[in-house]
């Protein structure tokens, strides 16, 4: 398959041409409008004159090579014209006619034919169901629709997973000023893909920026790939892809017939591929343009140069929102900036210098040069419109944007200009840009902000693309015989074996084995029902908490052990012989040793913030009991935990555990469900191993590690706060993997609550490299647990200073 061939024929062939047909006048229109220099030959059963040329029966009678058939047949016409044409040595198709894969069964059957003829005799197929292309580097224009003039031939390639709309991106770019290089109509994809095309324009010397509306990306592992090559190359990728509500996946689905993905999933994904992701059409062009006309910015502190008061709030309130630095001036640059600004105005960043410019017009341009050297400003926004109406002598004009310009092109640093609001540059603005070399302006404040953050959050991940060290390989699979799910005492077992850091722990079967464990752990302790299949322990009374010395424990342990008699037999396996156990991980007295930085057993357990109420007796209970219907004496999600709580005493856990709370901030789509439906009293597959002891612990900040399998992108990792904090903010930040400690901490340093991690009121910093290496080997581990791992979660992840240690854990198999 040839797609430099596809987009630079010397000759075409429009197949199906006709005078009755809009795309047909439309296609030939374009192609004689816009410069294609060779032969088109028109080709309609009948022969005869269409569009006022002769036409030819059949591909057979062309006397001429073909390099690109243009197919406008009925459907089931489209096989017989590849069938000729591949006998003719013709490669390259573009198929306009649509009424197959996304019509219904019989034109999916239909479109699977062309394709499998297609592979079979190497054909380059774009379509079918699609417009066409403009390569306008080339002023190649197959393309159904008028295309609007003029064509401004530019550095941005764009790929549409959509056939109306390209006609009204290509008429937005063109009133913004923005030219294309490559703009291409996808329509079914049954050959050519959208990351086909990416590829090509990642290696196009005529293409800076590309642009994408995606409405699916049908193989992420694919898009990975030459979304990576763009990054590396300094090809900014701008992305608008749809799909983020329920009615438009279903409206994606109806109309392209492929599922459009979990939108937090793919969201993420974006993110750390350097793609970004715009929300509107205008977004798209605006962004793209400022990327093609500026390319990378070297940072975030932004001064700022404008002609209006107002218009610096409104830049100083979106550049917060964008992350945009905007810091005070150096004293040189006040100095200097004072003896140009009148004397009424105020020298600050943003810089307002007045309604004086109506009077002095040199006024911008000496504080532009004013601010471009302050050595504390990474680039400069410069707020300026083109002129919309030409005066009746223009010379004064076009003088003064060039001397701007000059200004511009001679700045020790980038000038990026921005318009006060977004309209249509006119045909004078064009004028003045073109005879001036005045630069590109993005259109209006708030998209050119949001262009200007998106174009700087690119540059860092460019810079960190162009510096990372090479990928490791991935990580050898375990041989771990996986099944249903893992309650907390295999899947803590299971992270311990290969060294990660967890809460030590004991599986006990006699209440004299408990007090036993708890005097070697030291008091407080917790103890928690172990059972196979067990997801949500709490949801059954089944954790105790703040266990202070033997005679609670001996309690806590006949509460317990006459809850595990309550449940029904298991329909397998035995407790001794649970299904699917792997012995070596789960002995009749399991032990978890817990990792090297866990807290010291017998440590006092100090009391736990405010927010852990764990275990908290109420007045009209017994002690040791939490009462459901009062939040302010129940356990949290967090005291499913071995987590102390404040007065120390025992308690039983609220319905919110650690498997109820990962998955609730885990991304939609993925399967989740297993261990939801088989935990419970109800689940007859619950097979009781014992009781888990472990001590209690106390202080630090409580985060959530979540690993489940998204149907399309694979693994991913949740890492967010933990505990009580999943419920109430479900703020977590997702990455696809493979991840390392870097990418962790950049997702740590996204949560809303991340001030948290970094002490407040007193409270002790979380050693952030730490808990980072930490995540990012359980994101390895979970890597190493094969195909077969439905999701690993830990909830809590317990990091204190630079301790970092799982208190609770569960593993969902997918068999």
């Amino acid at each position: 398959m040839s797609v430099e061939a596809l987009f630079n024929p010397r000759s075409i062939a429009l197949v199906g041409a006709t005078d009755k047909s809009g795309w047909s006048i439309s296609t030939l229109a374009n192609l004689r409008t816009h410069g294609f220099s060779g032969p088109v030959h028109l080709v309609n059963p009948r022969g005869g004159v269409v569009h006022g040329s002769p036409a030819f029966r059949s591909l057979t009678e062309i006397p001429a090579p073909v390099d690109l058939a243009y197919v406008m047949v009925p459907t089931g016409a489209v096989l017989g014209v590849l069938r000729e044409g591949a006998k003719l040595g013709i490669r390259c198709y573009v198929i306009l006619t649509a009424g197959f894969g996304e019509s219904g069964e019989e034109g999916a059957r239909l479109e699977s034919e062309i394709s499998s003829f297609a592979v079979e005799n190497g054909l380059t197929i774009l379509g079918p169901n699609g417009n066409g292309y403009i390569n306008a580097a080339a002023s190649v224009t197959p393309y159904g629709l008028p295309i609007p003039t003029p064509l401004l031939r530019g550095s941005v390639g764009v790929v549409l997973q959509s056939g109306a709309l390209a006609s009204s991106v290509l008429s937005f770019a063109q009133a913004r000023n923005v030219g294309v290089s490559l703009l291409t109509s996808m329509g079914n994809e049954t050959l050519l893909t959208v990351t086909d095309v990416v590829d090509y324009l990642v290696d196009d010397p005529s293409t800076k920026v590309i642009a994408l509306f995606l409405e699916t990306i049908r193989n992420p592992a694919e898009f990975s790939r030459v979304a990576r090559r763009a990054l590396l190359a300094g090809k900014p990728i701008v992305a608008l892809k749809i799909g983020r509500s329920k009615l438009a996946s279903h409206t994606a689905q109806a109309h392209t017939g492929a599922l459009v993905g979990d939108d937090d999933v793919i969201d993420a994904a974006l993110r750390q591929l350097g793609v970004i992701r715009v929300r509107s059409l205008e977004d798209l062009i605006i962004t793209a343009g400022l990327l093609a006309a500026y390319g990378p910015l070297p940072g975030r502190r932004v001064g700022v140069v404008t002609p209006s008061g107002g218009a610096s709030e409104i830049i100083a309130d979106r550049a917060e929102d964008e992350g945009l630095e905007l810091p005070p001036f150096a004293p040189e640059t006040v100095a200097r900036l004072a003896e140009i600004v009148p004397s009424f105005g105020t020298v600050q960043n943003p810089l307002d210098v007045t309604g004086y410019v109506l009077i002095d017009r040199t006024l911008l341009g000496r504080a532009l040069e004013a601010v471009t050297s302050d050595p504390g400003i990474d680039f400069v926004m410069l707020l300026s419109d083109t002129p919309r109406v030409a005066p009746p002598d223009p010379a004064p004009a076009l003088a003064l944007y060039a001397a701007n310009a000059q200004r511009i092109t001679s700045a020790p640093v980038p000038v990026v200009v921005v318009s006060n609001v977004l309209t249509d540059v006119t045909e004078f603005g064009r004028r003045v840009q073109q005879e001036t070399g005045f630069p590109y302006v993005a259109g209006g404040i708030e998209h050119g902000l949001h262009a200007l953050g998106a174009a700087v959050r690119w540059s860092e991940a460019h810079a960190r693309a162009l510096s990372a060290p090479p990928a490791p390989p991935p990580p050898p699979v375990r041989a771990v015989a996986g099944q249903g799910v893992w309650a907390e005492h295999r899947a803590a077992a299971l992270l311990s074996s290969a060294g990660l850091p967890v809460v030590p722990s004991e599986l006990v079967r006699e209440e004299s084995d408990a007090v036993a464990a708890a005097d070697r752990f030291g008091y407080p302790v917790v103890l928690k029902l172990a059972a196979e299949g067990l997801g949500h322990k709490s949801d059954i009374g089944g954790v105790r908490l703040g266990l202070a010395g033997p005679e609670a424990v001996r309690a806590a342990y006949q509460d317990l052990t006459a809850i595990a008699a309550s449940l029904q037999p298991p329909a397998t396996g035995t407790p001794d012989e649970p299904t699917g156990m792997d012995t070596d991980i789960d002995s009749p007295a399991a032990t978890v040793p817990g990792s090297p930085d866990a807290t010291a057993a017998g440590s006092p357990a100090p009391a736990a913030p405010s927010s852990a109420s764990a275990g908290r007796a109420t007045p009209s209970s017994p002690a040791g009991t939490a009462t459901p219907s009062d939040p302010t004496n129940t356990a949290t999600a967090s005291t499913s935990t071995s987590r102390a709580t404040p007065s120390g005493s025992a308690g039983t856990a609220s319905s919110s555990d650690s498997a109820s709370t990962a998955r609730s901030s885990v991304p939609a789509g993925t399967a989740r469900s297993q261990a939801s439906a088989s935990s419970g009293a109800d689940s007859v597959a619950d097979s009781v191993a014992g009781v888990l002891v472990q001590p209690q612990r106390s202080g630090g900040v409580e985060l959530l590690v979540g690993v489940v399998r998204d149907p399309a992108w694979g693994l991913t990792l949740a890492v967010g706060l933990g505990g009580v904090w999943v419920e109430v903010l479900r703020d977590t930040a997702l990455r696809v993997l493979p991840v390392d400690a870097g990418e962790v901490r950049r997702a740590l340093a996204e949560l809303r609550g991340a001030a948290l991690l970094d002490g407040v009121r007193g409270g002790e910093p979380v050693d952030l490299d730490a808990v980072a290496e930490v995540v990012a080997r359980i994101a390895a581990f979970a890597e190493s647990l094969g195909d077969d791992l439905e999701s690993l979660e830990i909830n809590p992840l317990l990091a204190r200073g630079s301790t970092v240690e799982a208190l609770d854990a569960l593993v969902t198999w997918r068999t």
